[in-house]
C-alpha cells in the first residue's frame, strides 16, 4: 500500500469512529417527552394506587344517546362507551406527570438521543383475550390498519412513521425519518394494538357489533344494542401484576345503561340505577342533588380539583361558510355573549370566563409575550394581527347587569367597517344577503345558556335558527363540517404536540372527520404547529404553545366561554378510593367498592 493510500484509509477510519464507538442506545423501562420520567426501572407500583385494593363488584355508568358499534376506529358509526377497556397500548401514561410513558405490552424501549427511530420490545407474556400471543407483526398491522383505513385522523396524527419493521416475533421498529418532532416514541407508544389475526378476516371499515378481541384488561361480556353494554374484568387478564396496573382496574364489571335525555339519566341516578355520575350542568350541580339520599349521606357529591389544561369550549365558527370568512365578523359577533351575565343568572357563579385555548396551564397567552416568545413570533409578523405582538387578549366582557348596549355598540362599530349594516330589521352585505347562521346542538339542556346569546344577536340584526339533532346525526354532521356554528371543546393536555396539527393546521381542514372544524387555513398557524410540535423542551414547548395560542386568539376563530377546573362527580356510598389521587385525572380505575357493595354485586 502506498504511503498516499494508507493516509487515506487512516483519515477515513479515523473519521469513522466516533460513529463506531457511539453505543447502542440501552432498553429503557419508560420515555419522558421532556428531561426523566419519575419511576425508576424497579418501581413496584404507581403512587396514586392501592396495590392491595379489592377486585370484584359491579361498577354501573350511563352514557348519553346510543351506540351501534365496538368499533371506534373508524368515522362510521357510534362507538360504545368504555370500549377502549378492552385494548392494552404498547405503553402506559402516567397520570401524575405531564407525559410520560412506562412499559406495557411492551416491557422496554430503546431510542437515540434524536429520537429518530425506536424500537420496542414486546413482552413474551402478553396475549389476546383469545390466547394469542402479542406480536410485532399485530402491531404493524395495527398501524397499517389505522393509517390505511381508520378515521383520518390517524393518517396525520401517525404521518411521521416512515417505515415500521419486525425485528423478530417480539421486537419492533418504526422509523421517523429526517424529523424534529421528539413525541413520535410516545405517540406510538400509546396507540391501542389490535390483533392481525381477528381483522384480517373482517372488514375494518364497516361498523360491527361482534365483541372485539383485545389484550387489555376488560372483554364485552354482554349488550343490548343501542341500550346497555357490560364489559367484565378478564381472570386471565396476563398483565394483571405489572408495576403500571397493580392497583388499577378493580371493578370486576362495568356497565353503561344508555339514555335519551340527560334529565331523566340524573333521575336515574337518584332512583340508584346507577353508582357515579361527572356532572357538567351547573344547574343540575346547584339544583338537582338534593333529597333524602344526599341528606343521609348515601349518596355523595363531590369538587375534586385537578390540574389539567381545560382547553377551549366555545361557540366554534365554521369559517368555511362566506359569512364567517371575515374576522372582523367574527370578532363582533363575540360581543353578543354576555359570560357575566350567563353566569350569574344561570349558572350560579360556578365558572370562570376562558380567553386562551390552553387555560388553566402555564401555556396560557395570558401576559404579554417576552423577548424570547417574540422570537419564536417575529418570522410571521406580517402573516398575523399586530395584537399578537403588542396586546393580551381577553375575550369581550360585561358588567353581569344584562344592559350589554355599550358591547353591542362595539359590534356594530366592527361590522359597519366590515361592510354590514341593518337594513329592513336586518344585519346586510352591500349585496343586501342578510346575516343568519344555524346554530347546531345536541343537548337540549343548552338551549338556555344560548338563548340570551341569540336574542343579543337579534338586537344586532342577525337571524339565528337553533336545530337540535340526536348524537348520530350530530357527530355524522361535525364530521361532514355540515355547520354554520356549534358549540365544541378542543381539550388540551399537558404536553401538547401532535394533536395541535389536527386541530388547527390547514392539511386537516378539508378532511372529512377532522378535528379542524373551524376550517382554519393560515400558514401562520401551521408554521407555529410545526414549531410546538418540534420544541426541543419544556421551556421551549412553553413558549411556542404561548405563541400558538396567540395567534389563534387575535385571529377570532371562536366565540369562548367558560371552564371549570375541578371534576363534579356524584356517586352512591360505595367507594374506597387510595389516599393520594393523581394530578392529571380523576383515577377512577384506581376506585374499588366496598365490602358491601362487592357482595351485593355478586350476589345479583
Amino acid at each position: 500500500m502506498t504511503a498516499k493510500l494508507l493516509r487515506r484509509t487512516l483519515l477515513l477510519a479515523l473519521g469513522l469512529l466516533p460513529l463506531l464507538l457511539q453505543a447502542a442506545p440501552a432498553p429503557q423501562h419508560g420515555i419522558a417527552m421532556h428531561g426523566a420520567p419519575k419511576y425508576p426501572a424497579d418501581f413496584h407500583h404507581l403512587d396514586y394506587v392501592n396495590p392491595g385494593a379489592p377486585k370484584g363488584g359491579t361498577l354501573r355508568h350511563w352514557a348519553l344517546g346510543t351506540f351501534d358499534s365496538f368499533n371506534g376506529f373508524i368515522i362510521k358509526g357510534t362507538a360504545a362507551d368504555g370500549i377502549g377497556q378492552v385494548y392494552d397500548s404498547l405503553m402506559y401514561k402516567s397520570q401524575d406527570e405531564p407525559f410520560s410513558q412506562y412499559g406495557l405490552i411492551a416491557e422496554s424501549l430503546e431510542v437515540p438521543e434524536d429520537r429518530s427511530w425506536a424500537i420496542f420490545n414486546l413482552r413474551e407474556e402478553a396475549r389476546f383475550s383469545d390466547g394469542e400471543p402479542v406480536l410485532a407483526d399485530d402491531v404493524i398491522h395495527t398501524f397499517k390498519l389505522l393509517r390505511e383505513q381508520g378515521n383520518p385522523f390517524y393518517r396525520a396524527y401517525y404521518a411521521g412513521i416512515t417505515q415500521i419493521e419486525a425485528l423478530s416475533p417480539t421486537r419492533v421498529k418504526f422509523h421517523f425519518g429526517a424529523t424534529d418532532n421528539r413525541e413520535l416514541p410516545l405517540i406510538v407508544g400509546e396507540v391501542p394494538i389490535l390483533p392481525k389475526h381477528y381483522w384480517e378476516e373482517r372488514d375494518f371499515t364497516t361498523p360491527t357489533l361482534d365483541p372485539p378481541v383485545g389484550s387489555g384488561p376488560y372483554r364485552v361480556s354482554d349488550f343490548d344494542p343501542g341500550r346497555s353494554v357490560t364489559y367484565a374484568l378478564r381472570p386471565d387478564y396476563w398483565g394483571k401484576d405489572l408495576p403500571v396496573n397493580r392497583g388499577r382496574n378493580n371493578f370486576g364489571t362495568i356497565r353503561y345503561d344508555y339514555y335519551r335525555d340527560s334529565t331523566v339519566a340524573l333521575e336515574a341516578f337518584k332512583a340508584r340505577e346507577y353508582d357515579f355520575r361527572q356532572e357538567n350542568s351547573s344547574k343540575n350541580w346547584a339544583t338537582g342533588y338534593t333529597g333524602p339520599m344526599f341528606e343521609s349521606g348515601d349518596a355523595v357529591t363531590e369538587e375534586i380539583p385537578h390540574s389539567n389544561p381545560t382547553g377551549m369550549q366555545a361557540f366554534i365558527y365554521n369559517t368555511r361558510r362566506e359569512i364567517f370568512s371575515d374576522p372582523r365578523v367574527r370578532r363582533a359577533l363575540a360581543y353578543a355573549f354576555d359570560f357575566e351575565w350567563t353566569n350569574r343568572n344561570i349558572f350560579y357563579n360556578a365558572y370562570t370566563r376562558t380567553h386562551s385555548y390552553f387555560s388553566n396551564s402555564e401555556m396560557a397567552a395570558d401576559v404579554l409575550p417576552t423577548p424570547a416568545e417574540k422570537a419564536i413570533l417575529e418570522p410571521i409578523r406580517n402573516q398575523v394581527p399586530a395584537e399578537v405582538f403588542n396586546e393580551v387578549y381577553r375575550a369581550p366582557s360585561t358588567d353581569g347587569s344584562g344592559q350589554n348596549r355599550q358591547q353591542l355598540r362595539q359590534a356594530m362599530s366592527i361590522l359597519r367597517e366590515a361592510g354590514w349594516t341593518v337594513r329592513d330589521g336586518a344585519l346586510r352585505n352591500a349585496d343586501g344577503k342578510p346575516l343568519e347562521f344555524e346554530l347546531l346542538l345536541v343537548q337540549k339542556e343548552f338551549e338556555r345558556v344560548v338563548a340570551p346569546f341569540i336574542r343579543n344577536l337579534e338586537r344586532l340584526g342577525v337571524k339565528v335558527t337553533v336545530r337540535i339533532v340526536d348524537v348520530s346525526q350530530y357527530i355524522n354532521r361535525l364530521r361532514a363540517f355540515d355547520f354554520d356554528m356549534v358549540v365544541y371543546s378542543y381539550g388540551q393536555s399537558t404536553s401538547p404536540g401532535n394533536e395541535q396539527h389536527e386541530f388547527w393546521h390547514s392539511e386537516m381542514a378539508d378532511q372529512p372527520g377532522s378535528r379542524n372544524l373551524i376550517g382554519i387555513k393560515n400558514p401562520a398557524v401551521d408554521y407555529l404547529v410545526q414549531q410546538v410540535i418540534a420544541a426541543p423542551d419544556r421551556e421551549q414547548l412553553v413558549l411556542r404553545t404561548r405563541a400558538l395560542d396567540r395567534v389563534l386568539q387575535w385571529n377570532h376563530y371562536v366565540i369562548p366561554q367558560f371552564h371549570i377546573s375541578s371534576y363534579r362527580v356524584a356517586y352512591w356510598n360505595i367507594f374506597e378510593r387510595p389516599e393520594k389521587r393523581p394530578d392529571y385525572s380523576l383515577g377512577l380505575d384506581t376506585w374499588w367498592l366496598n365490602a358491601a357493595a362487592r357482595d351485593d354485586t355478586e350476589r345479583n
